[in-house]
């Protein structure tokens, strides 16, 4: 039995209607995408913000409790981000450093482990660094959050 070309496949019009419906639907998906990348991404700054945190408040606990030997002009928090990691000589113990940190984390809006850090003494809003301690971290990404504040806001 022979064929017709009309029954040998589809038509241009019904090729047309579903590379136009993958189209639509691609367009649907890329904005759902992108929103799920940054919103993890997200998720991640805060718990890199949290962990530091922690550890630089975990710090001063030593040092308030005497543990770690203060530094003059540091008022018990760490005098860089990198003495986290480092780890510090607790008192009374020869060979025994406590450390806070595994290592400096990656920002996930710059990619870089780099950090913006406040001292005790900054003014709380302050960009610049004292380098009397390390009172606080923020994010140096100069982007927008989701829900509208600056990453380095947080």
């Amino acid at each position: 039995m022979k064929r017709s070309a009309r029954q040998a496949g589809f038509t241009v019009v019904e090729l047309a209607v579903v590379a136009a419906m993958i189209a639509i639907l691609t367009g649907m998906v890329v904005p759902v995408v992108r929103y799920t990348v940054k919103r993890q991404d997200e998720l991640e700054l805060r718990f890199q913000l949290r962990l530091m945190r922690d550890a630089i408040d975990k710090y001063k606990q030593y040092s308030d409790s005497g543990l770690i030997p203060p530094q003059l002009g540091t008022e018990g928090y760490p005098p860089e981000l990198q003495t986290l990691v480092d780890g510090a000589k607790l008192v009374g113990q020869i060979d025994k450093k406590q450390k806070f940190l595994r290592r400096i984390p990656v920002d996930p809006m710059t990619k870089k482990p780099e950090w913006g850090l406040r001292s005790y003494q900054d003014d709380p809003k302050s960009t610049s660094w004292g380098s009397q301690n390390v009172y606080d971290v923020y994010s140096l990404s100069s982007g927008r959050a989701i829900d509208g504040t600056y990453y380095k806001d947080w």
